[in-house]
């Protein structure tokens, strides 16, 4: 059984790829913090939606993975973090919003309910949102870089078609939108990408 796809991350994303046969993945959210090579793929995660599911998608098709560690600081408003361990613990609803989830905008559109089964099974979370201290997470990765075996089922590729939408008649949940390609989170004064990559 092949454990991970040939053209593993299967999504772009603002990320770095590591040991491919690595049990652990490591999203920072939006903090930048250098790469630490053991992992399988170390990257940021600022929005509660596409980040979201670009995750899903990179690690569904990677059966080595096994465990994510969420640290770095959260990012204001969309809460990228919480929001990971909502959709792990509760999944989505009948609308494709993340139950628990406290973030702006926190729905899965392009991702189905059965691909979110799939990553609630395949991984656990290791939860650290706010530790940026390199040494702590390279101890954290080391742990569980080599722990259980791989996952059981053959890697799954999805996509992460991104939906066209007719543009906001008012900002959304403090958010404010510079061009189609633009946009600023207010409170945290960021400018981002509209389609602002993650893990």
């Amino acid at each position: 059984m092949e454990s991970i796809t040939p053209e593993w991350p299967v999504v772009k994303g603002d990320y770095v790829v590591g040991t491919l046969g690595s049990r652990i993945a490591v999203v920072t959210l939006a903090s930048t913090l250098e790469p630490y090579l053991a992992a399988a793929i170390w990257g940021t995660c600022k929005t509660e939606n596409l980040g979201a599911e670009k995750i899903i998608a990179n690690v569904i098709s990677n059966s080595n993975i096994r465990y994510i560690l969420i640290c770095g600081g959260e990012s204001r408003g969309h809460l990228a973090g919480q929001t990971l361990l909502a959709l792990h613990k509760n999944g989505i609803d009948e609308q494709g919003r993340i139950i628990g989830s406290d973030g702006a905008i926190p729905f899965i559109e392009n991702i189905t309910k059965d691909a979110i089964k799939r990553f609630q099974s395949q991984v656990k979370f290791i939860g650290h949102i706010g530790l940026t201290d390199l040494n702590e997470i390279r101890q954290i990765v080391d742990e569980y870089k080599n722990k259980d075996a791989v996952y059981d089922e053959e890697p799954v590729v999805v996509g992460t078609t991104k939906k066209k939408h007719a543009a906001p008649s008012k900002p959304i949940s403090g958010d404010l939108m510079i061009s189609d390609e633009f946009m600023m989170d207010v409170t945290a004064g960021i400018i981002y990408s509209a389609e602002a990559e993650a893990l």
